[in-house]
């Protein structure tokens, strides 16, 4: 079983520096065996360099990289064990797609007999199993990139560091291997480590996600947590969609406090907080609703006009103005939806207190 090789991965400290530039700065995290975690940012914010490293491709300044209690800081890549996916496929046009499998096990020797068994077994795994004799030239992309993660898995390795191997891929196909990865990470047990800027990759397959931003971990967590608990306007922007009210805090108490934005007041939960204070409220366009008449139940309500609106199929996206506070998108179900789709149209939004979170001002 693949699983048995799985090790748990220790980052202490992680530093890399180009001049007086760092790359990565400071970063520890530990990744538990057999776990999938992912390492989301957006570009220079240090993800794929923490991934080199951990492959042995880069080195680094400063910080020490563990599996289990062995350090492997200054360890070669061919001595680490571990297997790399890479954005490209990197397959060799001349080989057939078992040839090309069976590389990294002919590398190291292993004989015919026991690599043409491995062989099979990776390919089945991705499901190509009846395709072993075909060049990479006769795959679609989305096969060439299963038979590149059955090159990585075939000699069993410690880890699976993979770095966007999704992005090559058109939207459809790219979702499809989502599934597809997130099954087989389950099948085969090991320890993935994945690097991606796109965050619906990153929370569709993920147990665990680390944000980087400027070379730091920012916020790291499960992805129900990140998503709803966001501690500051990066992480709530960058990881989903998110509208932003800039308030001042006019009551506190244990449960909650109000506070006013615009000339309106609105409702939070959550204690400690400051009267006159500044907060900054985080929502989610999702939980923000949209009604024609105004929902006298809400802790939160306000009215609006249509500025414009987006068809997402089972969705419609409405930016809508609010005198004093600004635009807010809002996401309303459109089956059977009895919002007009015009501009100007007056319409409430509402949400409870505890649909929207306070976050840092970055």
């Amino acid at each position: 079983m693949l699983a048995d090789n799985a090790k748990t991965l220790h980052i202490r400290n992680l530093v890399k520096r180009y001049g007086s530039v760092a790359a990565v700065d400071d970063v520890s995290f530990t990744v538990e065996r057999g776990r999938f975690v992912t390492l989301l940012g957006p570009s220079g914010s240090g993800k794929t360099t923490v991934l080199m490293s951990i492959a042995g491709f880069v080195e680094p300044s400063a910080g020490r990289i563990l599996i289990g209690e062995r350090d492997i800081t200054h360890l070669p890549p061919e001595k680490r064990n571990f297997g790399m996916v890479f954005q490209g496929y990197a397959l060799f046009p001349h080989l057939t797609v078992s040839e090309n499998v069976a590389f990294p096990l002919r590398v190291r020797g292993i004989p015919a007999t026991d690599t043409a068994r491995r062989v099979k077994r990776a390919l089945d795994m991705v499901q190509l199993g009846a395709l072993g004799e075909r060049l990479p030239r006769q795959l679609s992309g989305g096969q060439q990139q299963r038979v590149a993660l059955a090159r990585a898995l075939v000699f069993e390795p410690e880890l699976l560091l993979l770095d966007e191997p999704l992005s090559a891929l058109d939207k459809k196909l790219r979702a499809e291997l989502q599934w597809e990865l997130k099954a087989l990470h389950q099948r085969v047990g090991l320890t993935f480590i994945y690097v991606t800027h796109d965050q619906d990759e990153a929370l569709s397959m993920s147990d665990e996600i680390a944000i980087l931003r400027d070379g730091r971990i920012v916020q790291s967590g499960g992805p129900g947590d990140l998503y709803d608990r966001p501690r500051s306007r990066f992480v709530a922007d960058f990881l989903g969609k998110s509208n932003f009210i800039a308030g001042v805090v006019e009551h506190a108490d244990g449960a909650g406090f109000v506070y006013a934005c615009g000339g309106h007041r609105f409702g939070q939960v959550g204690g400690g907080e400051t009267v006159g204070a500044a907060a900054l409220i985080a929502i989610r366009p999702e939980k923000i609703r949209v009604s024609q008449e105004s929902p006298g139940d809400r802790t939160n309500r306000v009215p609006g006009r249509i500025v414009t609106w987006s068809f997402f199929g089972a969705d419609i996206q409405f930016r809508i103005r609010v005198e004093g506070v600004g635009e807010l998108v809002a996401t309303h179900p459109a089956w059977k939806s009895a919002i007009p789709l015009q501009a100007d149209s007056r319409v409430w939004l509402s949400w409870d207190g505890d649909d929207s979170i306070r976050v840092a001002e970055d």
